[in-house]
């Protein structure tokens, strides 16, 4: 087992999975200020003690995600396994601990980060960027509720139950 250490900065919205019933993306910075995106994660189904924040150091041990091509795409090894909870990084001193890390390796050019993106090479498809100017924001609201047919199906799935859940690992919606 290698732990990576990898402070969180980023966390989607759960999303519905028939597979893992729910997920969230995860992504964050390794101490070098590369990225790291985690998938997947059943969020609310670990140990509360391992529910970790946005800006906090965790370790886990995870391994590439052979089913997603982009290079910065890992799983963990176990989703049974403990992670390392560690420090929040605080916002103090005009978040001078953040930005440490979150801009080691900061774009300022679109183009050339779409070049990358097209690159095989290269790949990247995930980074830190600094426009010199915003030209538009636009903002549209998504679906507030989910697929009422994944939802059924997963509910029922949790009904039937399982034979390795106890009370921590169980979870209704």
């Amino acid at each position: 087992m290698t732990l990576t250490r990898i402070l969180i900065s980023v966390k989607t919205y759960p999303t519905l999975s028939t597979t893992y019933n729910e997920l969230v993306c995860t992504a964050g910075f390794r101490e070098d200020g590369s990225w790291v995106r985690i998938y997947p994660v059943p969020y609310r189904k670990l140990k509360y003690a391992d529910r970790y924040e946005k800006w906090q150091w965790i370790e886990m041990d995870i391994v590439r995600n052979t089913k997603d091509f982009r290079k910065e795409s890992y799983r963990p090894a176990d989703l049974d396994k403990e992670i390392i909870i560690g420090e929040i990084v605080p916002t103090t001193k005009n978040w001078t601990l953040r930005k440490e890390i979150a801009l080691k390796n900061v774009y300022t050019d679109m183009s050339v980060l779409i070049k990358e993106a097209k690159d095989t090479n290269i790949g990247t498809s995930l980074a830190v960027l600094k426009p010199q100017k915003v030209i538009d924001f636009i903002w549209e609201p998504c679906e507030r509720e989910w697929d009422k047919n994944k939802l059924d199906a997963i509910i029922a799935k949790q009904a039937q139950g399982n034979l390795f859940d106890n009370e921590e690992t169980k979870r209704i919606f």
